[in-house]
């Protein structure tokens, strides 16, 4: 209601009005073009966009994840994708990253999206690489690469402040609804 404007007093639409309004978003396939528009809306207001971009995925809804690009600063989601659980969040990356001259050039992610294939794509699309580090089987991390992962840490763990106010102060992230377009559209108004 404080995001809206709205008033207990006022007029507020219905459950069958929000869940039509719904329904016409994913019918046009908007959602992605709403994201675009605040992030036009936000650049008017001088709210800049391009300080280091934070890749998370694995937010569970009941089949679904959400993958989001929050930008470092003012801890924004800049872009993002909704996917089927079963997806590796490595194969979303380059569909939620923005370019580096636009969300900035420093990229933070967890170690599920390093590779040597993704280190290499980040380093020709010009962008700096602060995916964390990953042990593999019989060859544990170095003292290095772990006190580099938490330095990494302490700017990835913004991610979850995000996550944690959607769970927190916007009714949690459970999906009431069947079919993944309408889970697409429910994901991406919540990330709004």
């Amino acid at each position: 209601m404080r995001f809206l404007g709205l008033e207990l007093v006022g007029n507020v639409p219905d459950a069958r009005t929000v869940w039509a309004f719904r329904e016409a978003l994913k019918e046009h396939q908007l959602v992605d073009a709403l994201f675009e528009r605040l992030n036009q809306a936000l650049a008017a207001l001088g709210v800049e966009l391009n300080s280091g971009q934070i890749i998370k995925g694995g937010q569970h809804h009941y089949g679904y994840k959400n993958h989001s690009n929050i930008d470092k600063d003012p801890k924004l989601i800049a872009s993002h994708a909704c996917t089927d659980a079963s997806v590796h969040d490595s194969q979303v990356l380059n569909r939620v990253l923005r370019d580096a001259t636009e969300g900035g050039k420093e990229v933070w992610a967890d170690s599920a999206y390093r590779s040597d294939e993704q280190e290499q794509s980040l380093k020709d699309s010009h962008h700096r690489s602060q995916i964390h580090e990953r042990a593999y089987r019989n060859k544990p991390l170095s003292e290095g690469q772990e006190l580099s992962n938490t330095a990494k840490s302490r700017i990835r763990a913004r991610v979850e402040q995000v996550f944690g106010h959607m769970e927190n102060s916007m009714g949690g992230i459970f999906l009431r609804t069947l079919g993944a377009a309408r889970a697409k559209v429910r994901v991406g108004l919540m990330d709004l």
